[in-house]
């Protein structure tokens, strides 16, 4: 058991770090994003990924390490969490202790880690909204109004006026 607790606080020790990595990589992609550049972003995206990934695979290993301590201790092993292994560790309140501590740090960096994500999609909802209003500027420019203009039969012909820039005399 207690091989499987120090494989435990392992576990939760590295996916904290994969969230601060995280986190780093936000900032990094908010500052990207507020730049517009694109190529870093590019990266950011492509390191998220990795980290992700990481993370999925610590997950899969606390769950399944979470699933061993059941096993072990003759519980449930699909109602084994975190919260319940420290109400069972009363018994040994530096084990206890630690794996509290672990548990609260982790929900501090996802929490974070959530704002952030929060700022960021909403500065990128911001940035499609100018990439929008851009375009739509530009395809305005391009377009001459329609002229008031009527043909015989009181149809508008449709005509458009000429040129597309400002006509200025100096």
């Amino acid at each position: 058991m207690a091989s499987l607790m120090e494989e435990l606080l392992d576990v939760l020790g590295e996916e904290e770090k994969q969230y601060e990595t995280l986190i780093e990589l936000g900032g990094v992609k908010r500052d990207a994003v507020v730049n517009a550049n694109i190529n870093v972003l590019g990266d950011v995206t492509t390191k998220e990924q990795e980290a992700a990934s990481a993370l999925l695979n610590l997950s899969n290993k606390r769950t399944q390490i979470l699933v061993d301590m059941a096993t072990v201790l003759g519980k449930d092993p699909q109602d084994m969490t975190i919260n319940k292994m420290v109400e069972y560790l009363s018994n040994q309140p530096k084990e206890q202790e630690l794996l509290a501590k672990r548990r609260d740090r982790l929900l501090e960096v996802g929490t974070q880690m959530q704002i952030l994500n929060r700022q960021n999609e909403a500065l990128l909802k911001q940035a499609l909204e100018m990439v929008v209003f851009d375009l739509t500027l530009l395809r305005s420019m391009r377009q001459a109004p329609e002229t008031a203009n009527y043909n015989k039969n009181a149809y508008n012909t449709g005509d458009l006026l000429g040129g597309g820039g400002f006509d200025a005399k100096q």
